[in-house]
């Protein structure tokens, strides 16, 4: 499972939370509004996209102490959207993934380092095509509160990350396909019930 630490200093920790006591409160995502995009350079003339979305994770956060929070998520890499069926089955190659149905991605955090009111560094364990590498994320605080539809308290996060193909032994075609890929992520979660 993912686990990325909540992000956030003292404002988030008092937006995010309405607990009383300081112990860590469950929100999971909204499947319907987390996505991962992700994007690389393809021979100079174009950037080629692609995506994950309706994945499922937690975030525990804690309210006197944004540090100590966490998140998880793990999804199957077989839910890639590409727009092109025939690039995502050679994504699912052996000249790539060679991905079995049940192969998933993960992202464990292991640390934070608040930057700002609504920004942290976020750090944590990416596992990627069966390699496990450290990576952080850049992330913001878009919104807490109370939503306006389900009137529950809701979250919404964005963050970047670079990672390189050939990290994840998915280097095929660098550099002439970009070995980087850059990364957007944005997550909405509610509290748990």
């Amino acid at each position: 499972m993912l686990r990325i630490p909540a992000l956030a200093g003292t404002a988030f920790a008092a937006a995010l939370l309405v607990a009383p006591v300081a112990q860590a409160e469950t929100y999971v995502l909204d499947s319907s509004h987390s996505q991962i995009l992700f994007s690389y350079d393809h021979l100079g003339y174009s950037t080629t996209w692609g995506m994950f979305s309706g994945f499922e994770g937690t975030i525990e956060f804690v309210q006197d102490d944004p540090a100590a929070s966490s998140v998880e998520v793990s999804f199957p890499v077989r839910t890639m959207l590409t727009g092109w069926e025939q690039r995502f089955s050679h994504f699912m190659s052996e000249d790539f993934f060679g991905a079995a149905e049940d192969e998933m991605v993960t992202f464990v955090s292991t640390g934070i380092e608040v930057t700002g009111e609504n920004t942290a560094l976020i750090t944590g364990d990416l596992t990627l095509n069966g390699v496990t590498k450290s990576v952080v994320l850049d992330a913001t605080l878009n919104q807490a509160g109370t939503h306006p539809m389900e009137n529950k308290p809701w979250a919404g996060f964005d963050a970047t990350t670079t990672l390189l193909r050939s990290d994840y032994e998915l280097g095929m075609f660098a550099p002439f396909v970009s070995d980087e890929v850059e990364v957007r992520i944005s997550i909405e979660a509610m509290q748990a019930e």
